[in-house]
């Protein structure tokens, strides 16, 4: 079922209380089978907790030789489109899932469900109401009061009937009437005072068109959609607990033999970020962000685009477990998790981001000399590359000061460093501009006797830096992502107010190794003392180099804060 599943890997899934309750049923004999599936309604794009479900669904799945079907919830028209449905796709797959020749969507079962509503009301449990949504809502009740009976609710199974044709054919006005079920309105559980089945919306759908004009609720079609698929273990996230009474008396009611169990699980909240739809698509509606895969957003697309890899998303999401209790995960495990996955697996390379011109005065013009680097020490087999050295390199503007402090360990005047895989400098002259004072170029000297590689150990530099050869290194345009919102602790108003206004700087004038001009969309590096780095798949052309930062080096928010 998986490309990359730990049973693939024969690594077996870690057991959870969900892997328990199905050990149980299966010894007694209540399944034969383990048969779960992943509804997304396609009305935005999946995020990190969607991932989290993904994982278990189809994990779930497999681990039991079973099946995981994908199934689109789209059963309100007016927020879906086909572009979720192509997205939700895509980022499944590339999680390393696949749900081969069971993809199915509830409208797929437009007319079943509209006949067992009819069944529900022929049983006399089920009923036409005229109240308004406002309406409803006050007959409801509240946690401490029970509900009112609305004075629609003993019409006659021939008038309800009836109307409920009515309703179908389009006869009546938005909002007018809706369908509700028949049971208690003097539960405890707010979900079972006669919940709405069905509401009037004149909306084109993505896949029906205008065949119907009144669509189910979800709380209805979702225990439908699970039995006639052949379900048996619904797993859902934490807030759907106080529906599982109702999940139930929709399948009792409509007469399901051995209909699937309904199990919860924690969904998984993260620090530094946003996981409800809605704000997400505030933030894409109102241009806070660039579009859902911003690498900015916790959108699978996004974090594809930033860099992430599906590995480091499953090793987060074996860390974070299954539970039955919510909790709020640090950004910091995701961080480490990415860092453990490239670690091994991406180049090292050089990259200038705040580039200061150096000119190696004794250095022979015109000259290039191709020097040896390791692709990656900490993985051998990566082995070697050549990069050029030439007259005139950029170095980071933070590595030089003119009066720097005792511990300082880079280059400053009369002092001297090495360039990595290269050679010994020492500064002997700081050209400014003569308006600002701003350094605009070092002049240095180079000690040919000193070459990287060759065991020189006469003396010892004050430290190592990075460099790119002037003549031969790639102007790019660096983005650095940083967490999308600030301290979540804050109480502000507007969670917008949240929002961290440094979470995007770009520096357009950065200087990388020339091995990086061909560079796929995609591909990951370490760049030396700065991070983790990713080719932007969107808006990095061969003339124009676009690198997103993937993450630092190592957690340092508290100290950017």
């Amino acid at each position: 079922m998986s490309a990359n599943s730990d049973k693939d890997n024969n690594i077996p899934m870690a057991s959870n209380f969900i892997h328990n309750i199905i050990n149980k049923d299966l010894e007694e004999g209540v399944y034969d089978r383990v048969h779960t599936r992943f509804p997304p309604e396609p009305n935005g794009y999946l995020h990190i907790g969607h991932a989290k479900a993904i994982n278990i669904d189809f994990g779930t799945a497999e681990k039991y030789g079973g099946l995981c079907n994908l199934r689109f919830d789209d059963t309100n028209p007016s927020k879906e489109d086909v572009e979720y449905v192509n997205s939700i796709q895509e980022d499944i797959r590339w999680l390393g899932y696949d749900w081969e020749d069971r993809m199915y969507y509830a409208s797929d079962y437009f007319n079943k469900f509209y006949e067992y509503a009819v069944k529900l009301i022929k049983k006399g449990k089920a009923y036409v109401c005229d109240l308004t949504a406002e309406e409803i809502r006050e007959y409801r009740g509240t946690l401490t009061e029970p509900g009112k009976e609305s004075p629609y609710r003993n019409r006659s199974v021939e008038e309800n009937l009836e109307l409920f044709e009515k309703m179908k054919n389009g006869e009546f006005e938005e909002g007018s009437r809706v369908l509700r079920a028949k049971i208690d309105m003097t539960s405890p559980n707010l979900n079972m005072r006669d919940p709405v089945l069905y509401r009037i919306q004149y909306s084109t759908h993505h896949r029906t068109g205008d065949e119907w004009c009144i669509y189910p609720m979800y709380d209805y079609a979702h225990p439908l959609e699970d039995a006639i698929e052949g379900v048996t273990h619904s797993l859902c996230s934490l807030e759907f607990e106080d529906h599982r009474p109702l999940y139930d008396w929709v399948l009792k009611e409509c007469e399901f033999k051995n209909p699937p169990k309904q199990i919860e699980f924690a969904r998984l909240n993260l620090t530094g970020t946003v996981m409800s739809k809605r704000k997400l698509r505030e933030l894409v509606e109102e241009n806070y962000v660039d579009g859902w895969d911003d690498p900015r957003m916790p959108t699978l697309s996004a974090l594809r685009r930033r860099g992430y890899t599906p590995e480091a998303i499953k090793d987060f999401l074996d860390r974070v477990g299954v539970s039955k209790s919510n909790s709020i995960v640090d950004m910091a495990m995701l961080e480490h998790c990415i860092r453990d996955d490239l670690k091994l697996k991406a180049p090292r390379v050089m990259a200038v981001l705040n580039p200061l011109k150096v000119v190696i005065t004794n250095y022979p013009e015109g000259q290039i000399e191709w020097l040896d680097a390791d692709n990656n020490p900490e993985n051998p087999e990566m082995g070697m590359r050549k990069i050029p050295f030439s007259r005139v390199v950029y170095i980071e503007k933070e590595d030089f000061m003119e009066e720097p402090p005792k511990k300082y360990k880079r280059l400053s005047p009369g002092v001297e460093v090495r360039l990595r895989h290269a050679y010994f400098i020492k500064c002997e002259e700081v050209i400014k501009d003569e308006k600002t004072g701003e350094i605009l170029e070092l002049r240095c000297t180079y000690d040919p006797q000193t070459k990287s590689g060759t065991g020189f150990k006469e003396r010892k530099p004050k430290g190592t830096i990075h460099w790119v050869s002037a003549e031969h290194g790639v102007k790019a345009e660096v983005r650095l992502y940083d967490r999308l919102l600030l301290d979540e602790e804050k109480e502000v108003e507007d969670w917008k107010e949240n929002l961290n206004p440094d979470s995007l700087k770009v520096l357009g004038n950065a200087f990388v190794e020339a091995g990086l001009k061909d560079a796929d969309p995609g591909s990951s590096y370490q760049f030396l003392r700065h991070g983790y780095f990713c080719i932007d798949t969107k808006d990095s052309k061969k003339d124009f180099l676009v690198i997103n930062r993937i993450v630092p080096l190592k957690d340092s928010w508290k100290k950017r804060k």
